[in-house]
């Protein structure tokens, strides 16, 4: 018996990474992937679809939301929309349990405990905007993105302080390890705020 034909668009590409906590990195593979005519249309926890489009036509941001609560990050994506962005969810954890929840200390107020059904698993948004003149950029003044980066340091050091504590515990060359590795972030974090605040005195100048 002949299977009816699957609707396969030929001009479309499929990719499974997972890049965690790596923003930069992730950000940047997307818009090398639309440098080559590729638009990203969906978004799961490893795959990423595209479709054709003019090389370079369109651009990505890669924005973290972990710290906020559900209304707080459905506020801002319809915010992000309104403005005429596209934006997908994306995960910085790889989880397929049903029922997860995650205690998030550094979160806002209405924040720290995280399900499936709030903001688990969408703790960053793949924001889209077609190329124009203008700059891309969600955060444009020293303040706002001083406090975006204070946002991204905050899950890395209580990391840090979570594996110390354990290694104080019990020593162990694992939590050591985890300890300073979870160092590195913050540290990169702190080096752009030092830098931006810099920039501010100059201007002020």
């Amino acid at each position: 018996r002949k299977r009816p034909e699957k609707n396969f668009c030929l001009s479309e590409k499929r990719h499974y990474r997972f890049y965690g906590g790596l923003l930069s990195a992730q950000e940047h593979w997307l818009n090398k992937m639309s440098e080559k005519g590729y638009r990203l249309i969906e978004s799961k926890k490893l795959l990423y679809r595209f479709e054709e489009c003019k090389p370079g036509q369109f651009q990505y941001r890669i924005e973290f939301i972990g710290e906020k609560s559900k209304t707080n990050a459905e506020n801002y994506r319809n915010f992000l929309e309104e403005m005429g962005y596209k934006v997908f969810y994306k995960n910085i954890n790889l989880n397929y349990s049903v029922g997860k929840i995650r205690c998030r200390p550094w979160a806002d107020r209405n924040g720290p405990i995280a399900t499936n059904a709030t903001t688990y698993n969408r703790e960053l948004l793949i924001i889209e905007n077609e190329r124009d003149d203008m700059p891309f950029e969600l955060h444009t003044s020293f303040k706002d993105k001083e406090t975006y980066y204070k946002s991204l340091c905050k899950p890395w050091l209580s990391l840090f302080l979570l594996c110390s504590m354990l290694n104080i515990i019990n020593l162990s060359l694992a939590f050591c390890a985890i300890s300073l590795t979870a160092l590195i972030p913050p540290l990169l974090y702190l080096a752009e705020i030092f830098k931006l605040k810099q920039d501010a005195k100059i201007k002020e100048w």
